[in-house]
């Protein structure tokens, strides 16, 4: 797996702290920061999402797809899946996550939540590795929701 992050400020580009990432699979996302006006040669224009938001959607991204996919391997009807991710991060630097709560929503007709559980388990236990590897510096708490369809 690679990724080429570049900066775009180089660029001219209204942000003085602007990024484009390509990823290996040949897509894009852009990074950008916060706005500063006391510091606006260092800080962002609020242009893209910040590079921690990325990394806390791309553990949101990983064990919601784990869910689904346990999900439907088991045959069970999921319809829909959310989840919601909420974060604490470190007061001083370097600024990790120290807490992640998520909360999934999970739709679909005839669910038993035990299942659905179980399947939030193995992501968190087994098989979703952003959300382990923050794990080691963060306490990550789940909890669900099903509705029927």
């Amino acid at each position: 797996m690679e990724c080429t992050v570049s900066w775009t400020g180089a660029s001219g580009s209204r942000s003085a702290m602007g990024f484009v990432a390509e990823t290996g699979s040949g897509h894009v996302v852009a990074m950008d920061g916060a706005p500063d006006p006391a510091k606006p040669d260092q800080s962002g224009q609020n242009l893209a999402a910040r590079p921690m938001e990325l990394m806390l959607a791309g553990a949101g991204g990983c064990t919601a797809y784990d869910v689904v996919l346990i999900l439907k391997r088991g045959r069970h009807a999921i319809q829909g899946c959310t989840v919601k991710l909420t974060s604490e991060r470190a007061e001083t630097d370097p600024k990790v996550f120290t807490r992640i709560h998520m909360h999934f929503t999970v739709r679909g007709k005839g669910l038993p939540p035990e299942v659905v559980e179980r399947a939030i388990k193995m992501s968190h236990d087994k098989y979703c590795s952003a959300s382990i590897m923050l794990g080691k510096t963060a306490e990550i708490t789940t909890g669900f929701e099903v509705i029927e369809v």
